[in-house]
């Protein structure tokens, strides 16, 4: 099933920022699953496409239509940023074993009376536009198996960043934080990842209300938020939602924390002493991510690295926002980027996928019950042949 010459898998990600495309060129070894990055790619979506994806994130007319239509532009798109990637690096098709995509969420529902997930960017139609085979659908045989169908990226972090002398926590902030908890001296067993709540997506959406006419759609590095003043009232009502009360397994998505969520909350903020102004809103909201972020770490162990990668590196406001939260003992939690793991954290996701492609090609073990909740241990995935 495999090209006999080929070296590489690309890993491919479209997170729920609806931003663009990551595409990781990577080389895996014979005697070792440690992912080597040769080369990256990126693709912005134009504001057409990135309304489209997010306005199938929550119930609205004719979705079934909107829904697979996009199905297949959106596999026209990923083969587009792969050819340029290939042609970038001086490659064809040949030298390509597999592309592991994740696709584009637009729902994620695991705790429905018949729980799914649905990613789109139709494998098939991607695979047969680059002459690749696709290994995707991560997601599904989990959910299939009782679990949540995510994270999934726990099991790729115990793989390149777990350290058997020290606690590693290493949180993803992308529209959706998640946490990976690596304890010292753990074995797969001991491994907990889960959603934490809200990453860049309600802050994402609200500067975006609030700033139409903006060329970046996105508080860069929480400026914005610095000109507020952090609510009380607000944040403690923010802080009162049912999710974050939860026991793992758990996970969420932007069809749950959006704007109708927030404008709710703000609602029922009744004992306001002034109206809230929008960026007081936006300051409230990095805080109130950092707090969801830091309680959990805080919660797992008292010591350890924490190692950040996703978007949210990129916001300094949320970073010191989150050190500020475990102040309380300095000393005993370390933040860094996963770059000083030499990871790239803006890659981290796409190259996971080019892992869990690597994984169902050698029958490993990629998912992780513990984690997700599912009733036992599998190799994700679905393959797609050209």
């Amino acid at each position: 099933m495999t090209k006999s010459n080929a070296r590489y898998y690309i890993g491919l990600m479209s997170g729920t920022s609806a931003d663009g495309i990551d595409l990781a060129l990577v080389e895996f070894t014979e005697s070792t699953a440690q992912p080597k990055l040769k080369a990256s790619y990126y693709q912005a979506y134009n504001t057409e496409m990135a309304a489209k994806i997010t306005a199938l994130y929550n119930a609205n007319s004719n979705e079934i239509d909107r829904a697979f239509e996009l199905d297949v532009e959106l596999a026209h798109c990923f083969s587009q940023a792969i050819i340029a990637l290939l042609a970038q690096e001086g490659l064809s098709s040949n030298d390509i074993i597999a592309i592991g995509s994740h696709g584009q969420t637009i729902r994620h529902r695991p705790l429905a009376t018949f729980p799914f997930t649905l990613q789109i960017g139709c494998c098939q139609t991607l695979a047969c536009l680059t002459d690749i085979r696709v290994v995707g659908q991560f997601r599904v045989k989990d959910m299939a198996l009782g679990g949540q169908g995510a994270p999934l990226v726990p099991a790729f972090h115990q793989q390149v960043l777990a350290d058997k002398s020290k606690n590693v926590f290493v949180v993803n902030i992308g529209g959706i934080a998640n946490i990976s908890f690596l304890p010292a001296q753990q074995n797969s067993q001991d491994v907990i990842g889960f959603d934490t709540g809200p990453g860049n997506a309600l802050l994402d959406d609200w500067f975006k209300v609030h700033h139409v006419n903006s060329s970046i759609n996105y508080d860069k590095n929480g400026a914005w938020a610095n000109q507020g003043q952090v609510n009380q009232v607000l944040l403690k009502q923010l802080l009162s939602d049912d999710y974050f009360t939860l026991a793992a397994p758990k996970s969420t998505g932007r069809e749950y924390f959006h704007l109708t969520w927030l404008n709710k909350q703000i609602e029922l903020c009744a004992n306001l002493k002034k109206p809230l102004v929008a960026q007081d809103v936006q300051a409230t909201l990095t805080v109130f991510t950092a707090i969801t972020i830091a309680n959990d770490i805080k919660l797992l162990a008292k010591n350890g690295t924490v190692y950040l990668c996703g978007g949210g590196i990129h916001n300094q406001a949320l970073k010191n926002e989150i050190n500020l939260q475990l102040h309380s003992a300095p000393s005993l939690y370390e933040l860094l980027p996963t770059s000083a793991n030499g990871v790239d954290g803006d890659l981290l996701e796409a190259i996971a996928f080019a892992w869990l492609a690597y994984a169902y090609d050698n029958k490993l073990l990629s998912n992780m019950p513990k984690v997700t909740g599912a009733s036992k241990a599998c190799t994700l995935g679905t393959a797609y042949i050209p």
